[in-house]
């Protein structure tokens, strides 16, 4: 069904010139209920515009190795996930967006696994309306350029097919699930961002009230920082419970909740955003040793063979009550031509490499004959990103 909402995202894409030629299709990828026992080889069924599925969505030990296409992820726990990253190395975001596959921490998923060595500390975080992961890696082993500053993957995309299209994410660990992790739910509702060794995903469970808006991808040029606030630390690998966030964009300042709307990409730079994210407030976080986590993770370079590392022990640690509100340190490398900078973080700023996607959150930085200025955000204890474009 083709809902107002969907009009709204759509009149959206179309100010920030999100479509450019790219129609929005009449069966949005994020209104189709694909129960897990009924996934159909590809959910996307169309050809023409951005062209047909890349990859496809039946997934199983036939489809299992490095070369695999499986577009279908999870989230479940800590030690058992999905990335989505290129097909091929030495990618960009910007250049592979439609096409991503699913790269997992455990096998069984009928995708490519994660290369050892890719994860450098995760944190997942379980709320009433969403499941959410965020972490730092080593892109490269995910296909990802080597200085590549990504931007938003989501079940939405520039013409409603998703990125990649038919994408499907699904968890069997939402509150709606009792506890049964047996049965896959599907998160219509999801976003990712990667790039800048870091990422921030979060899939929405569709039977909570909001899950629209915890899951928004509308504010693609803010990246994480916005869209998934936390406290991450690097290096470390936790589980932590939490409350859901304020949906992006909504703020409370003298009093009056206001909702902040992202400038059209191309024609507004981002120069201010009139609020500071703040994370939500997390307990009971269990630490983790990754060695006792990722036992399958691929122990080779991504065109290698397929063995995979052992590991032995287990080792956790409960850390209590958090709450983010810390400290934050300024960071800021430059690259491109004509002095662009670009920032350290995931989803928030450009590649240099002249082809972007109409909706990836590196919309806002260029490299071209204006040199743009850039203000990042890096938290100490977190993956904050923000950017500041001045015109």
């Amino acid at each position: 069904m083709f809902t107002v909402a969907r009009f709204s995202l759509l009149v959206a894409a179309i100010i920030s010139g999100g479509v450019s030629a790219q129609s929005f299709v009449s069966d949005p990828l994020v209104d189709k209920v694909v129960p897990y026992t009924a996934i159909p080889y590809q959910v996307d069924i169309h050809t023409d515009g951005r062209g047909p599925q890349a990859g496809y969505n039946i997934c199983n030990s036939t489809t299992e190795n490095q070369d695999s296409m499986c577009q279908t992820g999870f989230i479940n726990h800590l030690d058992d996930f999905c990335l989505f990253a290129p097909p091929t190395p030495d990618s960009t975001i910007g250049d592979t967006e439609g096409i991503e596959v699913a790269w997992c921490t455990k096998k069984g998923h009928g995708t490519r696994l994660i290369p050892e060595g890719t994860l450098k500390g995760v944190q997942l975080i379980q709320s009433p309306g969403y499941i959410e992961i965020v972490g730092f890696i080593d892109q490269t082993k995910l296909n990802l350029q080597d200085g590549d500053y990504g931007g938003e993957l989501d079940s939405g995309g520039q013409d409603g097919r998703g990125n990649p299209i038919g994408g499907l994410m699904y968890s069997n660990a939402f509150p709606s699930n009792n506890g049964d992790n047996t049965t896959y739910q599907q998160g219509r509702h999801w976003t990712f961002f990667i790039g800048g060794n870091t990422f921030c995903a979060k899939i929405c469970d569709d039977t909570q009230p909001n899950a629209e808006g915890l899951c928004q991808h509308i504010y693609d040029r803010i990246g994480c920082a916005y869209n998934a606030p936390n406290n991450a630390p690097t290096g470390v690998f936790q589980v932590c419970q939490g409350a859901d966030m304020v949906p992006v964009g909504v703020y409370v300042s003298n009093g009056v909740t206001t909702t902040w709307t992202q400038p059209a990409e191309e024609t507004v730079p981002i120069s201010t955003i009139p609020y500071t994210p703040t994370p939500a407030a997390s307990s009971n976080c269990v630490t983790y040793t990754s060695a006792s986590l990722y036992t399958d993770l691929v122990a080779v370079s991504n065109s290698g063979s397929t063995a995979t590392t052992t590991a032995t022990g287990v080792s956790a640690t409960v850390t209590g009550q958090t709450t983010a509100t810390g400290a934050h340190t300024t960071a800021k490398s430059t690259a491109g031509a004509a002095g662009a900078s670009q920032t350290a973080g995931s989803g928030s700023s450009s590649t240099s490499t002249g082809t972007k996607p109409s909706n990836a959150a590196s919309a806002n930085v260029k490299a071209n004959a204006a040199a743009t200025a850039v203000s990042v955000v890096f938290g100490f204890v977190g993956i904050f990103v923000s950017v500041f474009v001045f015109a």
